[in-house]
């Protein structure tokens, strides 16, 4: 939690996020992390993924898996590689479903 700029530090607000989805047996899949980049450079995201990476519930795992466009240097700390097999990963990409939704 960071403080608004200017506010005398009265109020905390969320400077950045992370979220697994998992199974809890054999894969997690790591997501939607941001830090604002107001806050970036100060080691908010690799303190992040070591809370996570650490969390009780999420050790043992057989696989994770991750999408990034730009953090890969900060991944590849964690063990992150690139996929061992693409051939084998599918995806399907509905990159407008959230306007489709709208307009219903």
């Amino acid at each position: 939690m960071g403080h608004p700029a200017g506010s005398g530090a009265a109020r905390p607000v969320q400077v950045g996020f992370a979220r697994v989805i998992s199974d809890f047996a054999t894969i997690a899949y790591l997501g939607d992390v941001f830090v604002l980049e107001s806050h970036r450079g100060r080691g908010l995201g690799k303190w992040m993924m070591e809370c996570i990476m650490q969390h009780a519930a999420l050790q043992g795992l057989r696989r994770w898996i991750l999408l990034t466009r730009d953090a890969h240097e900060l991944y590849a700390k964690f063990g992150f590689t690139p996929l061992k097999a693409p051939e084998r990963y599918m995806e399907m990409h509905q990159p407008d479903v959230y306007e489709t939704r709208k307009t219903r």
